[in-house]
């Protein structure tokens, strides 16, 4: 049944048509999709966007001969998304209040470049029908979407949790979408969360085209998609499928659209909404039907009718989605990091991998936008092959400069839970009740890691003897060929003895033996080793002259320290760092901007109660006191931006 309420929502969305992303893609992954240059839709779109969802766009508009403009801050005036367009107009500073959703801008952008449609992404103005009802008024066409990626969402178990969550949702909408207006509805515990993608044409005409499993989520934001679902059979498939298209045709929809359940165990389904947009994770859609949606929604949107049945409708495959964030995974499964890339290598190279991003080495991450670095796709005939190649894919994902979760997201696709697909939306907080710790090493894990740190650390001191291949020193007596060596790692010590045979390493470590072998290549930002005949890929992420060595091993970075035996038998000496203590001070755990602060000095504050309000990338995030306490002194005021670490307020 479709609400008074829904109806009305879904009659605004309706006078528009559509949206979409992709960047950068593997030549391997291929659209079974025909681009007719003889069909002619329109000749120059403007996106009201940044970013790889304005990167997506642009791609299948140079596909279709379709001329772009990108709109862009002062800060992304070097952005991917501006080079890429051809055409850029700079639409006010930083601030998303001044650019992105700056309509007056905008328009004075649409009206000066000839844009005869506009894509506004998802989020920004994508949520404002005031810009709508302006776009129609001018007679530009609308390829509109209307999503929050979980911006604005709150879960309340009581009456005050229900007016913080009213307080903090509003300023999130209005800070990330011009738009503070709010939906209240029913939490349903423990579901599974699974959409369907809709296709609509302006003739009568639409097509389900299979579900996507979204339950891996933090703070109501999904992490990790795929597609197929796992848990359903084709009777519930078709049946939702059926009835999202009722929805669509009910409302005389025309475009691409999602329309999201939640499933419980029994495979009973609810309507959750309809996202009159394609989603971030469309991607997976297009790996398993072959169809190029923003294609698909560019002809809707010029009047064209649909060129395929719902019988033509495959599903070749799986495919899986990780979305790679600018963001830290041990501090509430993901709080926000800025900085600049300094280095950065997707790993589109490996066969049916596809990285749909917006960035490229050298790229800033900023306070000001959203955390995401890109979408990694990976596609298999098989759920476990499309798995296979995501771990391989985040494995040689290199990303330097920021914080990314690529620690969390590895755990994730290789946990025993997520492999059976026994998943809901309860998945991350079930599994990691304490929060994410990284990947847990077993003892064969240990010993790997161990021999590989004592084996790089070798591999390094035997290349700084040497010059243009040749010993520095023409007296040197033979090359040394063994080593004893105190590795420590998590808190422990291993006494490690190494031997070297070629570029092989024989590795003694706890009584077992490990072989390390590899090319040693030092300058290369991955390490590729072969450890007991075992491939692996490591990335060795910093390394100096005092022994200590930081590895990202199966996903997750450890700090480890090589020693000769006599510099560790020296450094037990040393006077460890007493850590601080954080409960009387309050720091700010993510970069960002101060929203409010409800504290002054003097003031006594209850264990729990707020004390500040920190906004990072459309995210706010309530600070709160660790103790009972007198606030000491307040170092922040509203308005000023702050860095992670950063001293907010001192109790006594």
């Amino acid at each position: 049944m479709i609400t008074s309420t829904l109806r009305r929502v879904l009659l605004v969305a309706k006078h528009a048509s559509f949206q979409s992303r992709c960047c950068v893609a593997s030549s391997r992954v291929q659209y079974s999709t025909v681009y007719d240059s003889n069909e002619k839709t329109f000749d120059k779109i403007l996106i009201a966007n940044r970013g790889e969802i304005a990167c997506r766009v642009m791609k299948t508009c140079k596909k279709m001969g379709i001329k772009t403009v990108a709109v862009h801050s002062d800060v992304d005036a070097s952005a991917v998304h501006v080079k890429m367009a051809d055409e850029a107009v700079c639409v006010g500073p930083a601030p998303t209040n001044k650019s992105y959703l700056n309509m007056d801008a905008i328009m004075d952008a649409i009206r000066k470049t000839g844009s005869q449609a506009v894509h506004p992404g998802y989020g920004f103005l994508s949520e404002n029908k005031e810009f709508a009802k302006r776009l129609v008024s001018r007679a530009t066409r609308v390829i509109l979407c209307s999503g929050g990626g979980g911006k604005g969402m709150r879960i309340a178990w009581n009456d005050d949790e229900t007016r913080e969550g009213f307080r903090l949702s509003s300023q999130e909408a209005a800070s990330s979408f011009g738009d503070d207006r709010l939906l209240i509805e029913k939490f349903v515990d423990n579901p599974r969360h699974i959409e369907i993608q809709v296709l609509a044409d302006k003739h009568g005409n639409a097509l389900w085209l299979n579900e996507r499993e979204c339950s891996i989520q933090r703070r109501n934001q999904k992490v990790v998609e795929e597609a197929p679902s796992t848990f359903l059979d084709p009777e519930t498939r078709r049946a939702m499928g059926e009835q999202a298209v009722q929805l669509a045709k009910a409302v005389h929809y025309s475009s691409a659209g999602t329309v999201e359940f939640l499933v419980d165990s029994n495979k009973n389904f609810y309507f959750l909404e309809m996202n009159t947009r394609l989603q971030v994770e469309h991607p997976i859609t297009e790996c398993i039907t072959g169809l190029d949606l923003v294609q698909q929604m560019i002809r809707v949107a010029k009047g064209f009718p649909l060129l395929h049945k719902q019988e033509d409708i495959p599903i070749n495959g799986w495919a899986i989605e990780s979305r790679v964030y600018a963001e830290d995974p041990y501090k509430s499964f993901g709080l926000p990091s800025i900085g600049r890339l300094s280095q950065y290598q997707e790993p589109i190279n490996l066969p049916k991998v596809r990285v749909d991003s917006g960035i490229q080495e050298g790229s800033d991450i900023s306070i000001y936008y959203d955390p995401m670095i890109s979408k990694l796709v990976t596609y298999g005939a098989t759920r476990a092959e499309a798995l296979q190649r995501m771990e391989a894919a985040l494995d040689n994902y290199v990303i330097r400069g920021v914080t990314h979760n690529i620690p969390l997201l590895r755990e994730i696709i290789t946990h025993p839970r997520f492999i059976s697909g026994d998943i809901t939306t309860n998945f991350l907080p079930e599994e990691y009740p304490e929060g994410f710790k990284g990947h847990q090493l077993t003892s064969e894990g240990r010993r790997e890691l161990v021999s590989t740190a004592a084996a790089l650390y070798v591999s390094a001191q035997l290349r700084s003897q040497r010059f243009l291949g040749n010993l520095r020193v023409s007296t040197t007596p033979q090359e040394q060929r063994q080593w004893e060596l105190c590795v420590e790692l998590e808190k422990g010590s291993h006494t490690v003895a190494v031997s070297r045979s070629g570029s092989t390493f024989t590795v003694e470590v706890d009584g077992v033996t490990v072989e390390v072998s590899g090319e040693w290549n030092l300058a290369s930002a991955l390490l590729p080793v072969t450890i007991n005949r075992t491939p692996r890929v490591l990335q060795c992420l910093s390394r100096d002259a005092g022994g200590d060595i930081t590895l990202q091993y199966l996903g997750t970075q450890f700090k480890v320290r090589v020693l000769s035996q006599l510099v560790s038998t020296l450094s037990a000496h040393m006077p460890e760092k007493v850590p601080e203590d954080t409960s009387s001070i309050l720091r700010s755990p993510m970069p960002g901007s101060v929203v409010a602060v409800s504290v002054k000095p003097g003031d006594v504050v209850a264990e729990g109660q707020e004390i500040c309000v920190i906004e990072a990338m459309k995210m706010q995030n309530s600070l709160i006191a660790a103790k009972a306490a007198k606030v000491k002194s307040v170092h922040c005021k509203a308005g000023e931006t702050v860095g992670e670490g950063d001293l907010l307020v001192q109790l006594e």
